[in-house]
C-alpha cells in the first residue's frame, strides 16, 4: 500500500534535488481545491460564513458514521483500549510533552492568527467568555470522539493481522493515506467508507484552508483599507492571492514535493514558530499592554472580569512553559524512509525554522512605539 501510495499517487522521485515534473492529477486537485476556496472568500466573511455552516458540521455527521461503523468492527475493543490505556510512563518523556503542547497549538489554531481574525468581525459586546469555553469544549470533544474512530480501525487492522496495536502503523500523514485507506478495503463495501473517510477530510481541510486564507486577506486588507476594501478591487486581491499561492505550491505536487511538504513541515511550519509567537503575544499583552487593562477591556466587553488566573497565566505561566516545551532533535521523515537530505546543510534548516518567526520581536518593538514605551501597571 505504501509503495502504491509512493509510486502511482505520488510519483515519487529520489531525493529532494530530483523534482521532476507536475504530476497533473494532483495539480488539478489543487486547482480545484483553490477554486473552491475563492469562491468561499471572495464576498469576505459573507461568503465564508455560510460556506462553513456547511464544512464546519457536515463531517460531524462522517464522523459518527464512521464512528458506529468502527466500534462494530472485530477487534475494536483492542484499539480502543489501547486509546485509552496509554503507557504512564511515557509521560516522564519530555518529547510527549513536547508533541502534545504542539498538537494543541495546530488544533487551536494558536499563533496562527486565524482565531484574532475571525473574532475581529464580533460585536463588542460579545460574550468571548463562553466562545472560549466552547471552542475548547467542542475541539477537544471532537478530537478525544475521533480517536475512537481512529483507534478502532487500528484495533480491527490488528485483529487481522495477527499483531499487536502498537505495530500497526506509524503516525504522519502515512495514518491517514495509507493506514485507514487500506482498512476501509478490508470492510463489506469498502467504496462506500473509503468516500465517507475522504469526504470528511477534504471538507475539513477545504474548511481549514479558507479559514487560514480569510485571515491573511483580512490582515493585509485591515493595513490598506481604502485600497482592498473597495467592492471590485477586493475580489481581485483574493483572485491574485490565490493565484499567487496556487502557483507556489505547485512545487509540492512535483515529482519530488513530498520531500519539500515534509521539510515545510518540520523546519517551516514547526512548534519553534509557535512558542516563539506564543511567548511573543504574552509579553506584548502581559507586560506591555498590561494586564489589567486588557481584563479592564474584557470586563467592559462582556460584563464579567477574568479571573486572577487567566493574569498569572498571561505574565507569568504560559512564557516559561512555553520555553520549557520548545523542540528539541534533528530533522525526522514521517511519511516515507529512509530519506536523506544531502543537499541541505543543517544550518539552513535551522535558518528556516527561525525565520517564520523572526517578526515577533519586531512586532513587540513595534507595540511599545505605539504605546509611546509607557509600561502599564500589571
Amino acid at each position: 500500500m505504501q509503495l502504491e501510495a509512493e509510486r502511482r499517487m505520488l510519483g515519487m522521485s529520489g531525493g529532494i534535488e530530483e523534482l521532476g515534473s507536475v504530476r497533473w492529477e494532483l495539480a488539478l486537485c489543487l486547482l480545484v481545491c483553490w477554486v473552491i476556496c475563492y469562491f468561499s472568500i471572495w464576498k469576505g466573511v459573507r461568503s465564508s460564513g455560510k460556506v462553513a455552516y456547511f464544512t464546519a458540521t457536515f463531517p460531524y455527521v462522517m464522523l459518527l458514521i464512521l464512528l458506529i461503523r468502527g466500534l462494530t468492527l472485530p477487534g475494536a475493543s483492542e484499539g480502543i483500549y489501547y486509546y485509552l490505556y496509554p503507557d504512564i510512563n511515557h509521560l516522564a518523556d519530555l518529547e510527549v510533552w513536547i508533541e502534545a503542547g504542539t498538537q494543541i497549538c495546530f488544533s487551536y489554531s494558536l499563533a496562527g492568527g486565524t482565531l484574532v481574525v475571525l473574532s475581529s468581525y464580533n460585536d463588542y459586546n460579545n460574550n468571548c467568555y463562553k466562545d472560549c469555553f466552547w471552542l475548547c469544549l467542542l475541539n477537544s470533544g471532537t478530537s478525544f470522539v475521533a480517536g475512537f474512530v481512529v483507534f478502532s480501525v487500528l484495533g480491527f487492522m490488528a485483529h487481522k493481522q495477527g499483531v499487536p496495536v502498537n505495530t500497526v502503523t506509524k503516525s504522519g500523514p502515512g495514518l491517514a493515506f495509507i493506514a485507514y485507506p487500506q482498512a476501509t478495503a478490508l470492510m463489506p463495501l469498502p467504496q462506500f467508507w473509503s468516500v465517507c473517510f475522504f469526504l470528511m477530510l477534504i471538507l475539513l481541510a477545504i474548511d481549514s484552508h479558507f479559514v487560514a486564507m480569510e485571515s491573511f486577506i483580512s490582515t493585509v486588507s485591515d493595513l490598506f483599507p481604502k485600497l482592498f476594501r473597495a467592492p471590485v478591487n477586493h475580489e481581485i486581491f483574493v483572485l491574485i492571492s490565490c493565484i499567487t499561492t496556487f502557483l507556489l505550491q505547485l512545487t509540492l505536487v512535483t515529482e519530488g514535493g513530498i520531500f519539500i511538504f515534509q521539510l515545510t513541515e518540520f523546519y517551516g511550519c514547526t512548534s519553534l514558530c509557535q512558542k516563539i509567537i506564543i511567548i511573543s503575544e504574552c509579553i506584548v499583552l502581559g507586560w506591555m499592554f498590561g494586564a489589567n487593562r486588557l481584563s479592564n477591556i474584557i470586563e467592559d466587553m462582556t460584563g464579567q472580569r477574568p479571573s486572577l488566573f487567566f493574569k498569572l497565566c498571561w505574565k507569568y505561566i504560559i512564557p516559561p512553559l512555553s520555553l520549557t516545551l520548545l523542540p528539541k532533535g534533528d530533522f525526522a521523515t514521517k511519511f516515507v524512509s529512509p530519506v536523506i537530505f544531502l543537499h541541505l546543510p543543517p544550518m539552513c534548516g535551522s535558518q528556516a525554522r527561525r525565520s517564520p518567526s523572526s517578526p515577533a520581536p519586531v512586532a513587540c518593538r513595534q507595540s511599545l512605539l505605539d504605546f509611546g514605551g509607557e509600561r502599564y501597571k500589571g
